[in-house]
């Protein structure tokens, strides 16, 4: 099996002991995003759902993009939000980035985050090797 580690300075770098994002074969894994912003790895609006949510898929999309990929090419996204009385403003963002054919999603509410987030999202993408 190979795999491969993908990394931009265009999302903000790691912050503990993983990767941005491992291509295996067709298929590319990226690790949680948060509304930060990549120069300074500081939350945006600290407290506001949607404006960490619009930079949690911007940063999502930056590594896809070093990957040659786009959000059309994400089949799978975990969404974690810390306060489920907040998922109708969290979805209005999200809707955003997904008009048509948007993937499959499992959005769960969690008790913490470290550094006051208020949202992570994952996702895994596939490489359609006919693009």
């Amino acid at each position: 099996m190979m795999k491969k580690t993908i990394f931009t300075s265009n999302a903000p770098s790691p912050s503990g002991a993983y990767s941005q994002a491992i291509r295996v074969g067709n298929f590319v894994f990226i690790s949680g995003c948060a509304g930060e912003d990549p120069k300074s790895n500081s939350l945006v609006e600290p407290g506001n759902i949607v404006a960490q949510t619009k930079q949690a898929l911007f940063n999502l999309k930056a590594i896809l993009k070093e990957s040659c990929l786009s959000l059309a090419n994400i089949v799978k996204i975990n969404a974690y939000i810390n306060d489920i009385n907040s998922f109708n403003d969290f979805d209005k963002a999200y809707s955003l980035f997904f008009k048509e054919n948007p993937p499959a999603r499992t959005t769960i509410e969690v008790g913490h985050f470290p550094k006051g987030m208020t949202v992570e999202i994952d996702c895994i993408a596939y490489i359609d090797n006919k693009e």
